[in-house]
């Protein structure tokens, strides 16, 4: 019945007719109970002798039906526009958000009494949405603007540097043959970390159009940890640290993309060996909190920076901006791990202090 604004108008108007009656009904009947009086005030007046014979010319039987027909119109009419008027003034409103004049966040009056307060609440629902859509899509193409200049420029640089040395080597611009492989190995380089770039972009392309299908499957996330840790173990050792896995628990199983969610913790490693070389060692810790495991990977290096710390996972955003793309990574590390970490229903937080800087993963749990 509520939701059923036909009804409503309906049922409204047959009250209105109803009360119309009993209005006209009760006017009527004062006026014929106390006629004399009336008919007193015309005198006052100076109409009285009008009004009587007027009377008599038409019958006081028609007389009586014409004022009531005129009280019905009066009455029902006011009932009605008071029902309408609310109604044309919600098509003004919409009119003016349609046209322009008004923002699609305006609220208009709801009126619950009313059989349109329903529809309004209802257009400042639609009107809501639509105005969140259209944020959303401003959002969006901001954010495909700052993805192109952000790519643009951190491409431009290594394929200056690539050019520029194989134009050195196209020209014989070199003294001898140390210098020439030299000038190659540094264009090698520089075109490895713009493959690694372009491979990461893509990764995080795929991850946040959900392009990319995760791989199911149950599997112990300690072990896989453990044999991360062995894979990482002389890398580790070139970089001057050591790695500890400290867990409570030899078997946790975990649900996912096993292949996917390495890729998380080997972007979160090579972070810790990147920034907290000087703390000398990495611990990966795991625990079981309720229905979740949680992985802490754990450096003691220098620590994040309190402005940086909200802008850690945003996609090209380095916390280090001495460093170039190629020192510092590609700036998309982590934002792939945080958009497969969620595509696994968990999620990635990270915390920074004088003592340590902790990223921790939490992932749901198997039973």
């Amino acid at each position: 019945m509520k939701d059923n604004i036909a009804l409503r108008l309906f049922g409204r108007s047959l009250l209105h007719l109803i009360v119309s009656i009993a209005l006209v009904i009760i006017v009527v009947g004062a006026l014929i109970l106390f006629s004399e009086f009336f008919l007193s005030v015309l005198g006052v007046l100076g109409i009285r002798t009008a009004v009587r014979n007027m009377v008599r010319g038409f019958g006081e039987s028609y007389v009586i039906y014409g004022i009531s027909i005129v009280l019905f119109i009066l009455f029902f009419s006011w009932m009605q526009w008071r029902l309408f008027g609310y109604f044309n003034k919600m098509n003004k409103t919409v009119k003016d958000m349609a046209e322009g004049r008004l923002h699609l966040d305006h609220k208009m009056e709801v009126r619950s009494s009313n059989p349109f307060g329903d529809m309004a609440g209802n257009v400042n629902r639609l009107a809501g949405r639509l105005h969140l859509a259209l944020e959303e899509e401003r959002r969006a193409e901001q954010t495909k603007n700052e993805l192109i200049t952000n790519v643009s420029h951190d491409l431009r640089t290594p394929l200056t540097s690539v050019l520029g040395y194989l134009g050195l080597i196209e020209q014989d611009r070199y003294r001898d043959e140390v210098e020439l492989r030299h000038y190659v190995q540094i264009a090698y380089d520089k075109s490895q970390r713009l493959n690694v770039l372009i491979n990461d972009l893509f990764e995080y392309t795929k991850m946040r159009n959900d392009t990319n299908a995760l791989k199911q499957t149950n599997f112990n996330i300690v072990e896989m940890l453990g044999q991360l840790l062995v894979q990482y173990h002389l890398p580790l050792q070139d970089a001057g640290m050591q790695s500890k896995l400290v867990a409570r628990e030899t078997l946790i199983t975990v649900q996912g993309d096993a292949a996917k969610l390495v890729r998380v913790f080997e972007n979160l490693i090579a972070n810790a060996m990147a920034y907290g070389r000087e703390g000398k060692r990495v611990v990966l810790a795991v625990n079981k909190e309720g229905n979740e495991v949680v992985v802490e990977v754990i450096n003691y290096g220098e620590p994040i920076p309190a402005i940086d710390l909200p802008h850690i996972f945003d996609r090209f955003y380095r916390v280090d901006r001495s460093r170039t793309q190629w020192t510092g990574g590609s700036g998309l590390g982590l934002a792939i791990s945080k958009s497969i970490v969620e595509m696994h229903g968990g999620t990635i937080s990270v915390s920074s202090d004088q003592n340590e800087t902790s990223f921790r993963v939490s992932l749901p749990i198997v039973n």
